[in-house]
């Protein structure tokens, strides 16, 4: 038994030099949607605030495709050195038990949440109404006809499909990969309906978007003329969180590193400034208590998919 402990001893020290000083090249940042998308304009004001404490460059690599799952997959096949990380969403969950995808979140380890943006029911500017009551008489008069743009199985699909079942209304969904092309379109006059925040405020004041309603639970300080869905009698809350992963069995120390500079980011002013203009909430966990967290909003995402009729797994 000595002996064993020895060798144990032997390796593990042999290991530390190396663990140590991690980062030792740039690191790598998997973001799985399109350049300008919310995920995106996120992370790129994150990155480098994290590379100021990793002392490395930290580079955003967009793979978009699939519902997000193109970029999971690659994030979660990369060696589990910390050297490529996964900028990660809610989507996780809920594309995972719709069936859309065949990678979950306890397929990697977790790093840190760094942020949770509200949702907001937004309408192209050539829809005939302009409020909830509006479009509701609408969607009651053309039950299935007002179209929504979603990405399949995505955030920016359950939470018009909770509108739905909270309300008896019916929308018919139109599929795009990730916020930029669904804003594109909605901005044509292509879709009705999306979900987007309130970073879109400027197109709101300028009559290229209108607001219907926020998911919060009191009216947002920076547009505190939209009702939120709570108060229209529609009792729905929701917010996209996102976080950092890294694959499967990465080290202990790797990840200890990367969650002490995550950290350390999450605190810059920078960074702050930033999400104050995405209408962003700076919303820090570590390791333990996001790993607490991505249970409870797998398990809560695997009953919404149950409650919509989407759940296939």
């Amino acid at each position: 038994m000595k002996r064993i402990a020895l060798a144990a001893a032997v390796a593990a020290l042999a290991a530390t030099p190396a663990l140590a000083q991690f980062p030792d090249r740039p690191v790598k940042l998997v973001v799985p949607w399109a350049a300008g998308g919310d995920t995106d304009n996120i992370f790129r004001p994150f990155a480098p605030a994290y590379q100021k404490h990793l002392g490395q460059p930290v580079v955003i690599a967009n793979v978009g495709g699939a519902s997000g799952t193109k970029g999971a997959k690659e994030a979660k096949d990369a060696p589990p050195d910390g050297y490529t990380l996964y900028a990660v969403h809610d989507y996780i969950h809920s594309t995972y038990y719709a069936g859309v995808a065949d990678v979950q979140y306890s397929d990697f380890e977790p790093v840190c949440l760094i942020a949770s943006t509200a949702s907001v029911l937004t309408a192209s500017p050539k829809t005939p109404w302009s409020d909830w009551k509006g479009m509701v008489a609408d969607a009651k008069a053309r039950p299935g006809q007002i179209t929504v743009g979603a990405t399949l199985a995505s955030t920016s699909h359950f939470f018009p499909a909770l509108i739905e079942k909270a309300t008896g209304m019916k929308f018919k969904y139109v599929s795009y990969e990730g916020l930029a092309p669904r804003m594109n379109a909605i901005l044509g006059g292509h879709i009705d309906l999306t979900d987007s925040n309130l970073t879109q405020k400027g197109k709101v004041e300028a009559g290229q978007l209108k607001f219907i309603a926020i998911a919060t639970e009191k009216r947002h300080p920076q547009m505190p003329s939209i009702p939120t869905l709570k108060e229209l009698g529609v009792n729905v809350v929701y917010d996209v969180n996102r976080g950092l992963l890294a694959p499967k069995g990465t080290p202990a120390p790797v990840l200890a590193k990367l969650e002490s500079s995550c950290a350390a980011a999450a605190k810059e002013p920078a960074f702050a400034e930033a999400m104050a203009k995405q209408a962003t909430d700076v919303r820090y966990m570590g390791r333990a208590a996001y790993a607490t967290w991505l249970k409870q909003n797998d398990e809560l995402n695997r009953n919404l998919a149950k409650d919509l009729g989407l759940l296939k797994r």
